[in-house]
């Protein structure tokens, strides 16, 4: 199987919508996926990610809207002229035919000839280190052994594109994190533009050159994974992608590239880029977990607040507490657990600290969300 960075395509979807009656799943989504990169198509139940892909395979046609391939437009293109690859959550195999068989069926279909059909299966088996079960049938695999058989049978004809629908879902964490890690190898291998579905956040931000966010059918963020992670717009997306701390306050100050909010008794400082609020209207900000430290005796920060331990728990890494605070509820801190300064207990009096760099400024959802 040839390396394909020269095979590989550009994506991309304008004003891409879905209706069924007076239900919209899929709300005038744009966006583009460079030759050779690696999109995860992100979000919860409902958000509209599995139609997009099935939009882009061929098997919904949307209710407006283009899908373009290099710049043409595949809209009306039946599935099986799209020459996409596709793997799916369930695997799909065939429990009849070998390994080597179910590898085989695409080229058959495409009424390749035999040599050359040998020739790209065993390419394909090697790809994906199967090699040595190409005799053996799906019942005689384990579930990650099955997933790398569907990805070998959905590479071996060289596709555009390749489409990945949940394809690690069915498998436990460990195997997951695993074939995570194989499958971006196989990605760097090929060099092919995948679009990958899933509703895992640690999967997207693990896997993905590119992220979508997703939700009600509308695009609400797209970007790096480290960008969205570091710099959410909004609170779904700080709250979706990862955990975090919402602080609200009032803005007091505001200077050139720094602002003063007041949160009760709590005087936070706060970095800016970009735009500043004016004074007296509200802010919201996203603080993650892993940014905070706890204080020790009068030690100083930017931001600092007093509290007690209301839960904890142990996660071999590090420990996650719940730390009550009278002016910003309950904070949530990562504490990496071989240099913890305490031995977390409830009730435990606590100080945490972070920068002004630590928050993000964040818009509230206009839906709520």
């Amino acid at each position: 199987m040839a390396p394909a960075g020269s095979a590989a395509h550009a994506l991309e979807l304008r004003g891409l919508s879905k209706r069924y009656g007076s239900f919209t799943a899929v709300d005038a989504v744009s966006l583009r996926v460079e030759r050779g990169q690696f999109l995860t198509l992100l979000g919860p139940s409902g958000s509209g990610k599995t139609t997009i892909l099935m939009a882009i395979a061929g098997f919904v046609a949307p209710s407006a809207g283009a899908v373009l391939l290099d710049g043409a437009d595949i809209t009306a293109l039946p599935p099986e002229r799209r020459d996409f690859g596709m793997v799916f959550q369930g695997y799909a195999l065939f429990p009849h035919m070998t390994v080597a068989e179910n590898v085989a069926f695409p080229l058959r279909v495409r009424r390749l000839g035999q040599a050359a059909r040998e020739a790209k299966v065993r390419a394909a088996l090697d790809l994906v280190q199967l090699s040595a079960f190409a005799e053996r049938r799906p019942s005689q695999l384990s579930g990650g052994q099955q997933q790398r058989v569907a990805l070998a049978r959905a590479l071996v004809f060289e596709p555009d594109l390749l489409l990945l629908d949940e394809p690690l879902s069915a498998l436990d964490k460990k195997l997951r994190a695993e074939l995570q890690e194989e499958l971006k190898a196989l990605h760097r291998r090929i060099g092919r533009t995948f679009v990958n579905v899933t509703h895992d956040q640690e999967e997207a931000l693990s896997l993905s050159d590119q992220v979508a966010i997703l939700n009600h059918g509308k695009l609400v963020q797209m970007g790096a994974p480290e960008a969205l992670y570091e710099r959410p717009r909004t609170r779904f997306v700080a709250d979706f992608l990862g955990k975090s701390n919402f602080l609200r306050g009032t803005v007091r100050e505001v200077r050139p590239d720094m602002m003063a909010l007041q949160a009760g008794g709590t005087r936070l400082l706060q970095a800016v880029q970009g735009a500043h609020p004016a004074p007296g209207t509200p802010a919201l900000l996203s603080l993650r977990p892993e940014k905070i430290a706890l204080l020790a005796g009068e030690e100083a920060a930017d931001n600092a607040v007093a509290g007690r331990i209301e839960a904890w728990a142990y996660l071999g890494a590090g420990y996650a507490l719940t730390v009550a605070t009278d002016d910003l509820g309950p904070l949530r801190v990562a504490l990496p657990a071989w240099r913890a300064p305490i031995a977390p207990r409830e009730g435990l009096p606590v100080r945490l600290g972070w920068s002004a760099e630590a928050a993000v400024p964040v818009l509230e959802d206009a839906d709520g969300a």
